[in-house]
């Protein structure tokens, strides 16, 4: 093939592929509501719509005051962002992508939380098992841990994920909150503990929440809506 026909080739592959268009996302409620994030537009960040986002925080934003949070596979910062406006006491973010890393350092900076946040350019499986290994540094403080992963991963990667969450909630504090976004191809029942699950579903996605507060509270737990 001919270096101008490979150049030609090239430049169309490159023009058929979908390009990430840079947007904002909202804070939606708390101290920050109505600030804008900057997102990168990449398909890989996947945020969490603003819709399920509120859903999730209305379900679980009056539990967040003083926890240390737990954003997992961070993305745009979006999720640990909205709970730090919600009163959560600090939230530490891990992305793995190096260049939407520095897009959640740019977003912590224009809100000025620099005291409140610790941003982790990791992998996230790597960073739990670090994490987990100090266990003399563990924030003492309940945790408000969000998983919510590229939904593949349940896929290619279920093992190592409930691994994971049960090695995060055995070692979590007491009044610690839990919750997992996914689609479909996770069945609920495999997460640890199933009985403190509440979930719903907004499709594609589905929102399981653990509060182990539910059942002393006289709340019926539940892994689908009735």
């Amino acid at each position: 093939m001919s270096r101008q026909k490979r150049g030609t080739d090239l430049q169309y592959w490159k023009s058929s592929q979908p390009s990430a268009q840079p947007g904002k996302l909202r804070i939606i409620g708390g101290e920050f509501r109505g600030r804008q994030l900057a997102w990168s537009g990449e398909k890989r960040t996947r945020p969490m719509k603003d819709n399920i986002r509120e859903a999730v925080f209305n379900l679980v934003g009056g539990w967040l005051k003083g926890k240390h949070v737990c954003d997992l596979f961070a993305g745009s910062g979006a999720i640990g962002l909205e709970a730090l406006s919600r009163g959560a006491a600090h939230v530490t973010m891990i992305e793995r992508h190096f260049p939407t890393a520095k897009i959640i350092r740019n977003n912590v900076a224009t809100l000025g939380v620099e005291h409140r946040t610790t941003i982790v350019a990791s992998d996230t499986f790597f960073w739990s098992r670090q994490f987990l290994a100090n266990g003399d540094i563990l924030p003492a403080k309940p945790w408000a841990v969000f998983c919510s992963p590229p939904y593949d991963l349940y896929v290619e990667r279920r093992q190592e994920l409930l691994t994971m969450l049960i090695d995060l909630l055995n070692a979590s504090p007491p009044q610690s909150l839990f919750v997992v976004e996914s689609d479909e191809r996770l069945d609920p029942a495999l997460l640890p503990r199933p009985a403190g699950w509440r979930m719903r579903q907004y499709s594609p996605a589905q929102i399981c929440v653990w509060r182990p507060d539910a059942i002393r509270l006289g709340e019926e737990p539940e892994l689908a809506d009735r």
